[in-house]
């Protein structure tokens, strides 16, 4: 599904980061731990097509990402690849279907109505389909996120520190939620996180740490 080989990032800055060789499977998760500073976010990134770089390979589905153009990767990105921000980027003006929906069409794929409602049952949320996501608690709004991430059937769902501003109880309910989605979807998960309270809940991990530095 996902491997991961000899992959390096230099930041313009000089800032230079190595990342260990991994695999993910279908429907596997994986937890990638570390401090701050440690190239965590720049690992998302680059997994899931914001960054690019020459140095080494991703590749995800027998496709290596690395060497797609710009265009091409964008269209990949969309119809392979589910990411839960941070900080969620919704559109506030629009209802919570309404943004499912203009996911979907961003992404190049159809406008599926009925499967964006179906999500929004599966997470509890059917009920807040019309509201403005405005409107709704941080938790609401992440399950939103959770039903955006999956709404393609991507391959590959990335989640970029789902639980560093949660309880424990709704840090294992998010995980447990992420986890569900996934397996349904088919996908890979793989949580990018400082949290050291998942190291107990997703048993498949790596740790960056400062080491994987490269020497400026």
């Amino acid at each position: 599904m996902l491997k991961i080989t000899s992959l390096k990032y230099k930041y313009p800055n000089g800032e230079s980061f190595e990342f260990p060789d991994f695999e993910c499977k279908e429907k596997e998760q994986l937890l990638v731990l570390g401090s701050s500073g440690v190239g965590k976010s720049t690992l998302l990134h680059l997994l899931g097509g914001l960054l690019t770089t020459k140095h080494g390979s991703i590749e995800l589905g027998g496709t290596n990402m690395t060497k797609l153009s710009s265009k091409a990767l964008d269209q990949f990105r969309g119809t392979n690849i589910g990411i839960i921000f941070q900080k969620n980027h919704f559109i506030s003006s629009l209802s919570v279907l309404e943004n499912l929906l203009m996911s979907q069409y961003f992404s190049g794929g159809n406008e599926d109505e009925a499967k964006c409602k179906s999500l929004l049952d599966r997470l509890n949320i059917a009920d807040k389909a019309n509201k403005l996501i405005n409107t709704l608690s941080e938790g609401q709004k992440q399950r939103v996120a959770i039903a955006r991430a999956v709404a393609n059937s991507p391959k590959l769902i990335l989640a970029d520190e789902p639980t560093s501003a949660l309880d424990d109880d709704n840090c294992r309910e998010v995980i447990t939620l992420l986890e569900e989605q996934a397996e349904l979807a088919g996908a890979a998960l793989i949580i990018v996180t400082h949290d050291a309270r998942l190291k107990d809940i997703i048993p498949n991990q790596i740790i960056l740490s400062h080491q994987s530095t490269l020497a400026k």
